[in-house]
């Protein structure tokens, strides 16, 4: 402290010179290097009980009990220490089965009971009433933790948990443990047969878990109920082959504040599993949405909420009210969830102490179309009413109205209209989101200047510095910290990108003209190269080329299921450069397209408005506005022809007036997340702050650079599933110059190693030489002798795969792939048949595979032959029987059967299915229908062959389809055995039980996915 000079009349005051608060997330890790350099094998029970030591020594209470009363009884004891109240058994009684335990309650409504209703109220017998806390969010260190392990829970199967953490004696934290050495999705996957099985059972008392920690010792993540709750969802919505969009991608990793991750177990409980860290991450940082999703905050997001409301206390006692001192920035890059960190901070913001008002601060199309949304799932009505300066105006006058959401315009309108007024005087917080925007202009710089006590905070993920700043407007406010203040915390795309919280790039750089090298000296060349750039051959060769590859590009052969649906590939934008531009694009794809059946066609919609600049600044991004007026005529019919278009394509009736465009641009946006449209041509619209997950190519044929670059890209890489691996950017201008500055100035000096792959020549050179290796090695019809050599080829060839599965990206690999695709095949068929001489040889030993043998299983996958394939090759013999040319076709499909990891068991069922095919009817019914009466005959033979009970067999089958695994343990297997004594010799019910397995395996395998 320092002390304040002294003034006659005034009381003597000290000031705050420096802040010290226990922060969520620690600022600087480091690990403790004993525990990680531990060279002793490590079993998991000696990691558990390592686990629970130390949380003892971080005073957590261990709990030695084993039954559900056990748990009920010590929760009633914490309720009743946390509440000092002491409770009559019929008072508890009533309070457990109406506020705890309730008969209809799921996972939603224990959800919804911490995380918003954690006040509930107990009727005692005396007819009184008080209100009894299940969590103490104000004071959190009234709260008890306390762990349990190996508790033990009877659903639909038995299953005993590894580790729970309770608070007040409700099981909020289950952490579940992998030796080291084991993949930690096992992890994943154990804990959702848990929600299935067991977490339901009794009280249901485990449905309270908000978190979920998976480990193996050596890494470590962290998760919230709704993303388990949202896997088994879909898992029971479609065929558990096909890629979800709710799954382990959705888990994290735990930081410190500079974003190292904290991976290894020891380090993640120090800090993850200090008490006020796990109390703050449950009580402050988890966000309960509208859609009733639990979403739990990144540490990243946290420290940045952090760091604002320190901030705010900081400049608050140091009167620094009004100035840059009182607020800053945030910087976390595009897709890391910047509109949940930025509510979030409003949210606590708001219950500061002498706070009257946050005023969150957003672009109109943001708020009419897209952030609104999303605030709309954070706080329901919070954005909604507010649609006119009247409504902001109301307001901003009602001192119950604690957050505003409002876009810049409306609220530079207040300003215009009202030169005076209270609320200039209040103490307000002020959060621009996407400020990197047009924030700059004359409306921030009115805005700050009649309110007196503000703070003000911009997020951006793209922030303006010196290098990528305009010449225009005020100077003082040109880059974001002359505007806002300090960085207050950093999160960059190399960080997204390591964490996988986002995907990386993958460019492509297309060569459509060569200029003269004239052009290079001439101060007008920009003008000259640009009508060259338009010329119709050249769109002409683009539109051919973007059909060509767009299947290719968008993934259109890969399937998954998203929002409810399934749905083959993604889709695009075409970003262009002028108006201009993009009427000749459409008109050159109609024109193109015209001839095609419908079904065939990509349906393509396009977007424009009037723009001062459409290009500014060469490469930077113009603000677009809703206004057609300033369109010059030709620009306003074209546009009502492609609108047209559009209306006869999806039965709407948009026009270019100003509501209806506006309703338009909507449409086109949820069509767009929905992937109802393949492609959207655009200016600038959609370019900056448009999100769907769908989308996962843009065609560029427009100058971009720094911060237009990196916005413009980033619509492309958000994450969604496991089909979904890069975003595309695919440029018809050489912008590799503009990409590697922006991303070094975006993300670090690195930035270009990580966020890109290599060029297609340093792929291919290494390719051809492991190729020619292969080719003089082990040449096609000599045998591979040896395990040595055999070892010596399956290395090989799997450095081969991956090589092929990156190549298969580039265009350039079409026709060099040197190996034809028999030669591959055949290749392949030799790997798929070592694989299967390794794997009887360790099931034999009953070990794992020899560790020096790492196939690649997972990469011929990518790459394998499936049964729409084959069936199109049956449909070709069909066609061609008794031409000669049946044989070929036969000879085919047999190779493609041998060289596919999920066909080689399926040989006969195909081969026989050929035999008795027929050209009257379609192969597809024909296949399904072969299929089923198979499998049925199948199945009856191993009942009837083992003796099992046929009516549990069926069931035991039927969920093993609809989980996509037959399950090993529990007691459902057990259903379906004869009577054998669990006592004879020799264990006969262990071995039957085995055999039984064995041979159900075996016909799941062969059958999943077929029908």
């Amino acid at each position: 402290m320092s002390e304040a000079p002294q003034n006659p009349g005034r009381p003597f005051r000290y000031e705050t010179i420096a802040i010290s608060e226990e922060s969520t997330v620690v600022a600087e890790f480091v690990p403790d290097t004993a525990s990680v350099q531990d060279a002793t094998y490590q079993s998991e029970d000696a990691l558990e009980r390592a686990f629970i030591r130390q949380l003892q020594a971080q005073a957590y209470d261990y709990l030695p009990l084993t039954s559900e009363a056990e748990l009920i009884a010590n929760l009633r004891f914490q309720l009743e220490k946390l509440n000092k109240v002491s409770l009559s058994d019929a008072e508890w009684e009533r309070f457990f089965a109406t506020a705890i335990a309730g008969a209809n309650d799921g996972i939603i409504e224990k959800t919804t009971r911490i995380q918003q209703d954690h006040v509930q109220v107990l009727k005692r017998d005396d007819g009184t009433t008080k209100n009894i806390y299940l969590i103490d969010k104000a004071n959190i260190h009234n709260n008890t933790l306390q762990v349990l392990n190996q508790y033990e829970a009877n659903g639909a199967r038995a299953n005993r948990y590894d580790v729970t953490v309770l608070v007040n004696g409700l099981p909020m934290v289950h952490i579940e443990l992998k030796r080291r050495g084991v993949d930690i999705r096992e992890a994943f996957n154990q804990i959702n047969r848990y929600a299935r099985d067991s977490f339901w059972a009794g009280s249901g008392l485990f449905e309270y878990v908000q978190l979920f920690v998976i480990s193996n010792g050596t890494l470590t993540k962290y998760y919230s109920n709704t993303v388990r709750d949202g896997h088994l969802a879909e898992q029971r919505g479609k065929r558990s082959r096909q890629k979800s969009s709710n799954s382990f991608a959705f888990t994290s990793w735990w930081a410190d504040a500079a974003n190292r991750p904290i991976t290894e177990l020891a380090g993640f409980t120090k800090t993850f599993f200090a008490k006020h860290t796990l109390l703050n991450i449950l009580t402050r940082y988890c966000v309960f949405d509208v859609d009733r999703k639990l979403l739990v905050m990144r540490p990243y997001q946290i420290v940045a909420a952090e760091k604002i409301l320190q901030r705010i206390a900081g400049s608050t006692n140091l009167r620094q009210l009004g100035t840059a001192a009182a607020g800053g920035y945030i910087w976390h890059t595009t897709g890391s969830g910047k509109t949940l960190t930025s509510f979030k901070a409003a949210q606590l913001a708001r219950s500061l102490p002498g706070i009257d008002k946050v005023l969150f601060v957003v672009d109109r199309k943001d708020l009419d179309y897209q952030t609104m949304r999303e605030y709309e799932r954070f706080e329901k009505g919070a954005a909604n009413s507010n649609t006119s300066t009247a409504v902001l105006q109301r307001q901003l006058e009602d001192p119950n109205a604690r957050i505003i959401i409002t876009t810049i315009q409306k609220l530079s309108r207040f300003v215009a209209a009202n030169r005076k007024h209270d609320v200039y005087n209040d103490h307000v917080v002020v959060i621009f989101d996407e400020c990197h925007r047009s924030q700059f202009g004359d409306m921030h710089a009115e805005i700050t200047r009649v309110f007196k006590r503000y703070h003000l905070f911009g997020f951006t993920g793209t922030p303006i510095f010196a290098e990528n700043s305009g010449t225009g407007g005020d100077p003082r406010r040109r880059t974001t910290q002359q505007a806002f203040g300090d960085k207050l915390h950093t999160y960059t795309i190399v960080d997204a990108i390591n964490d996988k919280n986002v995907l990386p790039f993958r460019i492509d750089y297309i060569n459509t003209i060569k200029a003269g090298t004239w052009i290079k000296d001439k101060q007008v060349s920009a003008i000259d190269t640009e009508r060259a750039l338009l010329a119709p051959e050249r769109i002409a060769q683009i539109v051919g080329y973007i059909r060509e590859h767009f299947d290719q590009k968008t993934k259109r052969s890969s399937s998954y299921r998203h929002d409810g649906k399934r749905l083959t590939g993604f889709n695009s934008l075409l970003a262009t450069a002028s108006i201009d531009a993009a009427k000749r694009y459409y008109a050159e794809f109609s024109k193109q397209q015209q001839s095609l059946p419908e079904a065939q066609r990509l349906k393509i919609g396009l977007i424009y408005s009037f723009a001062a600049n459409e290009d500014e600044e060469g490469g930077l991004l113009g603000e677009e506005e809703f206004e057609t007026d300033g369109l010059d005529q030709g620009s306003r019919d074209f546009l009502e022809g492609a609108i047209r278009d559009y209306n006869t394509l999806f039965n709407t009736s948009f026009d270019i007036s100003a509501d209806k465009f506006q309703n338009y641009y909507k449409d086109l946006s949820q069509r767009l997340k929905k992937r109802e449209l393949d492609m959207v041509i655009v200016v600038n619209m959609f370019l900056t702050g448009f999100d769907a997950t769908t989308l996962n190519t843009l065609w560029a044929d427009k100058n971009l650079k720094a911060h237009g670059l990196i916005q413009a890209y980033s619509r492309t890489n958000r994450i969604l599933n496991s089909v979904k691996t890069y975003g595309n950017i695919v440029s018809f201008r050489n912008l590799e110059k503009e990409t590697n500055d922006a991303l070094a100035l975006f993300g670090n000096k690195d930035a270009k190693g990580i966020v890109l792959l290599k060029p297609y020549a340093e792929y291919y050179g290494e390719y051809e030489k492991r190729v020619a290796e292969l080719l003089g090695t082990y040449p096609l019809g000599q045998p591979i002798i040896g395990e040595a050599a055999q070892k010596a080829f399956i290395k090989l060839f799997g450095s081969i795969l991956r090589l092929r599965n990156i190549l298969t990206a580039f265009d350039d690999f079409a026709g060099n792939e040197i190996l034809s695709q028999r030669e591959f095949q055949d290749y392949q068929s030799l790997y798929l048949n070592l694989y299967a001489e390794f794997r009887s040889v360790s099931d034999a030993d009953k070990e794992a595979i020899n560790d020096d043998v790492v196939f690649e299983i997972e990469l011929i996958k990518q790459v394998e032959i499936n049964v729409d394939y084959i069936l199109l090759l049956v449909e070709r013999y069909l066609s061609s029987k008794g031409t000669g040319g049946d044989k070929e076709i036969l000879a085919t499909i047999e190779r493609a059967i041998n060289s596919s990891p999920s066909l080689r068991n399926k040989k006969d069922l195909i081969e026989r299915f050929v035999d008795s095919v027929s050209s009257s009817a379609k192969v597809d019914a024909q296949w399904q229908a072969f299929v089923a009466a198979r499998k049925a005959e199948e199945l009856e033979r191993i009942i009837a062959d083992e003796g099992l009970n046929a009516e549990a067999t069926h069931g035991f089958i039927d969920n093993a389809f609809r989980d996509g695994a037959i399950p090993s343990t529990g007691i459902a297997i057990t259903k379906i055995l004869p009577p054998v004594s669990r006592f004879s010799k020799g264990n006969g019910h262990a071995v039957k039980k085995q055999a039984v397995l064995d041979k159900l395996a075996a016909f799941f395998d062969r059958y999943f996915g077929l029908s």
